[in-house]
């Protein structure tokens, strides 16, 4: 059945009855009758009832106004559309469209007019080694108030520090005269994030949208190629710092959804992969460390200029008393320069690389990441080594660039050797960070522990171990912590919560974590932890309005997270047209995986820990 309706009119009407807190959505907080009449324009009427199918009637209607329709027909099947459905749609047919960009004539105000830019200059830096941006951009500046900007050849941190107070978009692949798609994470994320995009990738290949997909491996491909490294995001106060790396896994799944991207684009993309491996990750005395693993390590100099005001609060009030002075003249002669102190250096560079580990901020690594081989990137960068050996046996005959698959499974193997060595607890059943200064483990339980699982690298023998110690130290009824409730309580409690830690959970640890248990065979644990996460989406979607946030609070299983910096993806005026980013992927590949009749469950919002 469809209804034709007069927009304006029912939106107002709609409105004025069910949003009785005025906040421009319906949520099970409003106090109306949860019963409307939904008036043809024949007039004839059908009566939508309760929370979630209001909401879904006033996310049709702002869908049409924002089209500039005046009338429009809507079908009942899409108002009562069963919630997994409606969520999973919205994502593969609104959601991703709406977080794509480039950096081009058509989609350039979308970026340096967001609210970021911090005056009427937009400001656009282009590489050096970039001449057909260069020229390209300076074409646009007189139509878009842009500042084009050239990098200097050699991006040192001093450089990096100077523009702080300039910030400004960092241009990123062009091809036949467009900017090469990118998808943003969403809310105040407006550009292409590390981390965040390979994930988002996972998403893009399940809702078939593989060009896009390949458009983002290329686009991590540029910055190798011309900023030296896969940036944090591409902003430029991010020159100095990259993200955990994921490239290989994004290059081998784009390839095998899609082999007719081509053998010559396949060659290309690993060359540049293992560019970023060598030039990145294992330059000794950076990112490697003496014991032949890897740690995080920004550069940079001064506070990090993308944190909110009172962020380092506590940490500046400390520094201030030991100068004594106050935290302004501290901040104030510290980012000058005339004030040097080498203690609040480390923190800051503790901090930097906290930033490029991608867990910004956690308990785990505060003002101590740079001394600690992680368990998450040594995965990742096992994952990298077997990748090559892979691609390399599988695709080019077992030699790709000097390279035989050989080599790479032998460094793979002795780098599971190593994290056995420094990582592996015996006694506790799992691997944990281990700080090579202090020359110990940190025994710091966090799901970025079990990163292990989604690689790989795990002996046969332990799995059964790792997987009873994640299902005891971080099950919560939403799905998995970030961190223990142990650690979580260890932490005084005067400092403030960090938005990494316990209670909260993130898509990526969930996506990864699912896949480990896949490929480890655990799939009654697999499938309860899935259908603990995708819950907690629904439900909330079904109850707020279709809200998909960045974030939740895995205990209380709610988004209403206070711990830093909110929220991203709770603010929106009728419909959120974006969710957020690996929020969408995680939803998108949990119904990939999850089974059918957990599906039904999952529709009639059956509680998880009625089931499991």
């Amino acid at each position: 059945m469809t209804f034709r309706v007069k927009i304006n009119e029912t939106l107002e009407a709609l409105l004025k009855q069910e949003d009785t807190d005025g906040d421009k959505k319906i949520t099970k907080e409003d106090n109306g009758p949860k019963s409307f009449s939904l008036i043809d324009t024949d007039g004839s009427s059908y009566a939508i009832k309760g929370t979630y199918y209001l909401s879904n009637l006033l996310q049709e209607l702002a869908l049409a106004k924002s089209k500039g329709l005046t009338e429009v027909e809507i079908p009942l099947s899409k108002i009562e559309e069963a919630p997994s459905y409606r969520i999973s749609r919205m994502i593969r047919e609104v959601f991703w469209d709406d977080l794509t960009r480039t950096i081009d004539k058509e989609g350039i105000a979308k970026i340096v007019g967001d609210d970021k830019a911090e005056s009427s200059v937009n400001r656009v830096y282009v590489p050096y080694s970039d001449t057909e941006a260069q020229t390209y951009y300076k074409g646009l500046q007189d139509n878009y108030n842009l500042e084009v900007i050239t990098l200097p050849k050699n991006i040192s941190p001093e450089y990096v520090k100077s523009i702080n107070n300039q910030s400004g978009i960092l241009s990123l692949k062009l091809e036949n005269g467009k900017g090469v798609p990118f998808v943003v994470p969403g809310g105040r994320f407006n550009e292409m994030y590390g981390w965040d995009s390979y994930f988002e990738g996972v998403g893009l290949l399940l809702d078939n949208r593989l060009d896009l997909a390949k458009a983002m491996v290329d686009n991590f491909c540029y910055q190798i190629e011309h900023y030296g490294k896969i940036l944090n995001a591409n902003r430029s106060y991010y020159l100095t710092r990259t993200q955990p790396p994921f490239l290989s896994s994004f290059i081998c799944e784009v390839y095998e959804a899609d082999p007719s991207v081509g053998k010559d684009w396949l060659a290309s993309v690993l060359k540049t992969a293992i560019k970023e491996y060598e030039t990145v990750w294992m330059v000794k005395g950076k990112r490697l460390t003496e014991n032949g693993l890897n740690r995080y390590h920004a550069e940079g100099i001064g506070i990090p200029p993308e944190t909110e005001d009172g962020h380092f609060k506590d940490v500046l009030e400390e520094f201030a008393t030991k100068h004594k002075i106050t935290v302004d003249s501290l901040v104030e002669g510290y980012q000058s320069g005339k004030i040097k102190d080498d203690e609040l250096d480390t923190y800051f560079l503790h901090d930097r690389s906290l930033r490029e580990s991608g867990h910004d901020t956690s308990w785990r690594l505060d003002d101590v990441c740079a001394d600690l081989n992680t368990v998450d990137l040594n995965s990742l960068l096992y994952k990298y080594e077997s990748d090559f050996a892979y691609l390399t046996d599988t695709y080019f005959n077992g030699e790709f660039e000097g390279y035989h698959g050989t080599y790479w499974h032998t460094i793979a193997l002795e780098r599971i050797d190593r994290m056995n060595t420094f990582m592996w607890n015996e006694e506790r059943g799992q691997y944990f960070d281990y700080d090579f200064k202090k020359k110990e483990q940190t025994n710091f339980e966090s799901a970025s522990n079990y990163f292990p699982l989604w690689a790989g690298l795990v002996d046969q023998n332990d799995t059964a171990r790792i997987v009873e110690s994640l299902m005891l130290e971080l099950k919560e009824k939403g799905g998995i912590a970030g961190t223990s409730k142990a650690m979580a309580d260890k932490v005084p409690s005067h400092l403030s919560q960090r938005q990494w830690d316990y209670p909260n959970g993130w898509a990526p640890h969930q996506m990864m974590i699912w896949k480990g248990l896949k490929i480890q065979g655990y799939e009654k644990e697999m499938q309860e932890l899935i259908y603990r996460w995708l819950w907690m989406i629904t439900i909330n979607a079904v109850n707020y309005n279709g809200t998909i946030p960045e974030k939740y609070d895995v205990v209380a299983a709610t988004h209403k997270v206070y711990a830093e910096y909110g929220n991203v993806g709770t603010e929106f005026d009728y419909i959120t047209t974006s969710g957020f980013g690996w929020m969408n992927a995680s939803y998108q590949y949990g119904l990939s995986l999850l089974d059918s009749g957990l599906r039904k469950k999952l529709d009639d919002l059956i509680d998880p820990d009625i089931i499991f």
